[in-house]
């Protein structure tokens, strides 16, 4: 799946957001130890990740030709600075209606709306996917991101109260949130100047 935009930050630079592809493995690979080492709201911790670059490399390939799956990146002044994005939860038939929201970002940019513009992007490109559903899992007191996962239309469904076990805080809730796709939007594709090419084509934020 194949998504390019340009976007104006809350400071006025410029960022694009673009698919990644098997050029950014490296990046892929740099930008998730820097935002898993920033942050105790993520799944993992740096040191857990496995992944070699060519192994993100060949992630990024594969999003890019998949045909209803994609990693967006937010570059800024060519440097990747943010990621997200949508996964199939299963491909059963009884389960392939549903998709799994995922996104972290630079705690440098934090505040300047990367992170919803990666979000809205993401939905965007659910719905031209044909989900029904979206869906993710934040942590109860990560609030600026739950604020802004409810302003885009995402509403809880249900806690966790031992979702995670921090090293630092201990239990963490996990809040489990769901956004409904309108059918109407996702025969639409894209809006504006989003390109969403359908081919044969998770979570800290701070807004």
């Amino acid at each position: 799946m194949n998504y390019h935009k340009t976007i104006t930050l809350k400071d006025g630079r410029t960022c694009v957001l673009r698919n990644g592809t098997a050029e950014d493995g490296q990046a892929l690979l740099d930008i998730f130890n820097l935002a898993h080492a920033q942050t105790d709201f993520l799944l993992t911790y740096p040191e857990e990740s496995i992944h070699t670059a060519q192994q993100e490399a060949d992630y990024l390939k594969q999003k890019a030709e998949s045909a209803d799956e994609i990693e967006i990146l937010a570059e800024l002044d060519g440097t990747v600075i943010g990621t997200a994005g949508i996964d199939c939860v299963a491909r059963k038939e009884k389960t392939r209606h549903r998709a799994e929201f995922g996104i972290s970002v630079d705690k440098a940019h934090w505040g300047l709306g990367v992170g919803r513009a990666l979000t809205k992007a993401c939905i965007e490109c659910a719905r031209a996917a044909g989900y029904v559903q979206l869906e993710l899992m934040a942590v109860a007191e990560n609030k600026a991101a739950l604020a802004l996962y409810k302003s885009v239309g995402f509403v809880e469904y249900g806690r966790n109260p031992k979702g995670f076990r921090s090293r630092t805080a201990g239990w963490q809730e996990l809040v489990l949130m769901r956004l409904e796709l309108d059918k109407q939007a996702a025969e639409q594709g894209s809006v504006g100047s989003e390109m969403v090419e359908l081919r044969p084509i998770t979570e800290d934020i701070n807004c």
